[in-house]
């Protein structure tokens, strides 16, 4: 796979246990203009805001979880203005809900009424708020063998909001999980071609992973899961001896590996709200690194 196109994406985080209340701002992260930007806001979830214990799945009626306070739509617009290279992107789903309490799952009535109501709901949220794009980030499934409904509900969502003009372009957020990847490589297979990047969660690996090791995953995931798919390097910036996951400077180190090697698309990093305390130290070299490509793209979560 070779060098693509010059790509950022970066995310502030949702409920614990993936949250900071560092209250990010757009303006806090600092953007290199000959990279493709991207921001993602997480999370627009299609559950009930309504306080219920536990919280209740709505079929496709998406309600925003993101920290709307700084992240609101006029500073969408302002941030979009002054750097013509940035696109702003809602993930959808996520791994929790209420604080981390419960557990975020994909639940769909029929096909028919929950693309219907995503459609209609995710189209009033994306208007509202100037957005560019969406990413697919459920985590949780409650039938896992049931793979044909989530391939449905989500592959015909991307494909009307983008036959209605509505967004430009799409991702989808996978991680080395068996159900995961079954609901993710079905999508995959029949609807690769409304799928503009592949946001692999390669910091989910163990703390111990290798260059070499991870490296290797990569290749895997290109060659055997999402073939001719832009699939992103990723790292997060959290406390991954807390999380037990691959280090922040395993994962660059990785990127520039994958760089040296002609695989390094673009790189995903999670995320902008861990990172604005450590002075967005990872971000600035990632967009230094692919600027400095023939056609690189950097994605930061």
């Amino acid at each position: 796979m070779g060098v693509g196109g010059k790509h950022v994406s970066i995310t502030n985080s949702p409920a614990p246990p993936r949250v900071h209340q560092g209250e990010v701002k757009f303006s806090d992260v600092p953007i290199n203009s000959d990279v493709e930007f991207h921001y993602i806001l997480s999370f627009a979830i299609d559950y009930s805001k309504a306080t219920t214990t536990p919280p209740i799945p709505s079929n496709g009626k998406f309600e925003k979880f993101w920290d709307t306070e700084n992240l609101s739509s006029t500073a969408v617009s302002a941030i979009k203005k002054e750097y013509s290279n940035v696109k702003v992107a809602v993930s959808l789903g996520g791994a929790t809900i209420g604080n981390g309490k419960y557990k975020v799952y994909f639940k769909a009535t029929s096909v028919d009424s929950w693309v219907s109501n995503a459609v209609s709901s995710l189209t009033n949220i994306i208007k509202d708020y100037n957005i560019d794009g969406i990413d697919i980030d459920y985590e949780n499934f409650s039938d896992e063998d049931d793979t044909d409904t989530f391939t449905e509900c989500i592959g015909r969502l991307i494909t009307t909001l983008k036959r209605n003009g509505v967004i430009s372009f799409s991702s989808i957020a996978p991680f080395d999980d068996a159900p995961v990847q079954r609901m993710y490589k079905a999508l995959w297979s029949k609807y690769s071609s409304v799928i503009n990047y592949v946001n692999f969660q390669f910091y989910g690996y163990d703390a111990d992973t290798t260059v070499e090791q991870y490296v290797k995953y990569y290749d895997e995931q290109v060659a055997n899961n999402y073939p001719r798919g832009r699939v992103l390097a990723s790292f997060m910036t959290e406390n991954t001896d807390e999380a037990g996951v691959i280090s922040a400077d395993t994962g660059f180190s990785a990127c520039q590996e994958l760089k040296k090697e002609n695989k390094l698309y673009g790189i995903f990093i999670w995320s902008a709200d861990a990172s604005l305390s450590q002075g967005f130290t990872y971000e600035i070299q990632s967009q230094a690194l692919l600027a400095s490509s023939s056609s690189p793209s950097l994605l930061v979560a």
